[in-house]
């Protein structure tokens, strides 16, 4: 068992915490064989927090430049970043309670769906590809093999990347094509050929990037007294346990890491 799949269910021990995302979570579905990093959408209460800590302070794990891994941060869309020695690997675990792109009702949903489930959790391929929207090329060959593997024939046209299999889902159901086109505009190119098709896609995948970019840019910029304040902090937190580095960066990011960025999430 990955050491991704061990620290889920540590972070699980006793109730559900922490749904694995992004590489990891590509990886459960069989279309990657291992991934460097570790993300985990955590649910949004003290305890889970509490936990999740004690299990990478356990671990011998220190905080990377991020927020800290509290609710008044992660409410808002921040990101906490934590690492350690593990099995001789650097260990990376990346934490978010709102990840972009999935609604306040839609992360409701998933909670409730994976609650139901016995089985190591991780997000479904629908709620993967919003996530996986990225400003990365790579994110959207992993989004094209997540569509066709979809069951539903409304969620394939909606996600797939691929204008000749587009194509073939218009043949087969030109009506969900027509109906879906007001929610992905991308999809009325169909009827002008497979060439027009590929541009189309190509400017909506370069959309959807530009968008990510702007919204990262917005954290970044609202990070700019943290990150001048991080190299000294991160020294102070260097001999620390977790838990004592923990209170001290909460403290120091309360003057200089703003809870909310104004249109950051989602």
């Amino acid at each position: 068992m990955s050491i991704y799949l061990q620290l889920t269910r540590q972070f699980n021990h006793g109730r559900l915490r922490a749904i694995l995302s992004g590489g990891q979570a590509v990886v459960m579905h069989r279309l990657a064989i291992m991934s460097k990093d570790g993300d985990w959408i955590l649910r949004e209460d003290e305890e889970s927090m509490r936990h999740v800590l004690a299990v990478l302070d356990a671990n011998g794990a220190h905080y990377r430049f991020g927020a800290p891994l509290d609710i008044r941060w992660l409410s808002a869309g921040w990101s906490a970043h934590l690492e350690f020695m593990g099995h001789g690997l650097r260990v990376r675990t990346d934490f978010v309670t709102r990840p972009p792109r999935l609604s306040a009702e839609r992360l409701d949903g998933l909670w409730r769906e994976q609650d139901a489930k016995n089985q190591a959790p991780f997000l479904g391929a629908r709620d993967l590809v919003e996530t996986k929207k990225t400003n990365r090329e790579k994110d959207y060959a992993v989004i094209g093999e997540l569509a066709r593997g979809m069951g539903d024939i409304d969620d394939q046209i909606m996600c797939s990347r691929s204008a000749r299999d587009l194509m073939e889902l218009a043949a087969q159901r030109p009506d969900r094509v027509i109906a879906l086109t007001c929610q992905r505009p991308v999809l009325a190119a169909i009827a002008e050929g497979p060439e027009a098709l590929e541009v189309a896609l190509d400017a909506e995948r370069r959309r959807l990037m530009h968008a990510n970019e702007a919204r990262l840019a917005m954290y970044m910029s609202a990070a700019e007294p943290w990150a001048r304040v991080w190299h000294e902090i991160s020294r102070e937190m260097e001999a620390m346990p977790l838990a004592a580095a923990h209170s001290l960066m909460v403290d120091r990011a309360g003057t200089k890491l703003p809870f909310t960025v104004p249109g950051g999430w989602p």
